[in-house]
């Protein structure tokens, strides 16, 4: 979102809400990827503060008529985004966080309870998952907030071609992105580098048994029915972000099988 100009982010969003009838999900985030802040001539130590401020002027513009707004990085006098959102006040948010130091970060930029996103190359699902409840209660949010889990997600009829079939695909996925934090260290301050470091190594050393044990959301529909259902009671699970080709390298037609099963023989188990 930090490379994003705050009012055409807003009124292509709106857009999307008021043609999807109210169906939008607002996700967002910083990005660990800083050589792509380089592409874009902008400093990622700017990250954050660039973060918070587009997030401030895309809800204002939102919720508010019309709005004036004078920040580090933009400024707007009488600015009127249109067409509103559907839905009212705002879409809900979903910012994401990949690793522990950055939930009570997010939680800090949460308006209007939307909760944070853990985000796939992070730690096991129930720690990320958890570890976005702690920081509401301290950033001013009451209740346990909700929780919500982006994972790599695939289904098949049976276990044993579910286990298969996503392998290469998966660990793929864990090796790009071990790729791009490796590239991104060299961009940022020493500390920063040093974390990102320590999680190549994590990412390079991923074994795709214990991968799908504690990261991924992979079987029958059965399983990840049961899989979601002890989610859902350890930590209370509010919902998932299903990252059905994570890797980009499993064939179409197995990912749009793979999206039958989970709306059609795991969703319904879960309707209110």
């Amino acid at each position: 979102m930090p490379l994003s100009h705050p009012l055409r982010l807003a009124e292509e969003a709106d857009t999307v809400d008021q043609l999807s009838h109210g169906r939008l999900i607002f996700g967002v985030g910083r990005s660990g990827v800083a050589q792509t802040y380089e592409a874009y001539g902008v400093s990622y130590a700017e990250s954050r503060d660039r973060f918070r401020e587009i997030l401030d002027i895309v809800e204002r513009a939102w919720s508010e008529a019309s709005f004036s707004y004078e920040g580090k990085y933009y400024c707007f006098r009488n600015v009127a985004v249109v067409p509103k959102p559907y839905q009212k006040p705002t879409p809900p948010i979903r910012i994401a966080a990949s690793t522990p130091d950055t939930f009570p970060a997010m939680a800090a930029e949460v308006r209007r309870s939307s909760p944070p996103c853990a985000t796939p190359a992070g730690p096991p699902l129930p720690n990320r998952s958890a570890a976005t409840r702690k920081p509401g209660g301290r950033a001013g949010h009451p209740g346990k907030g909700q929780v919500f889990v982006s994972a790599p997600t695939y289904l098949a009829e049976t276990n044993d071609g579910a286990l298969a079939e996503p392998r290469a695909s998966i660990m793929h996925f864990y090796q790009e992105q071990a790729n791009l934090l490796e590239g991104a260290a060299r961009l940022v301050d020493a500390e920063t580098a040093a974390r990102r470091m320590r999680r190549v190594e994590q990412l390079r050393s991923v074994d795709y048994e214990k991968a799908v044990r504690t990261n991924a959301l992979v079987g029958s529909p059965d399983a990840i029915a049961e899989k979601l259902r002890t989610l859902q009671a350890e930590i209370g699970l509010s919902g998932i972000l299903a990252e059905l080709n994570c890797g980009g390298l499993i064939p179409h037609n197995r990912v749009l099988t793979a999206m039958r099963l989970l709306c059609e023989a795991v969703k319904p188990r879960f309707a209110a």
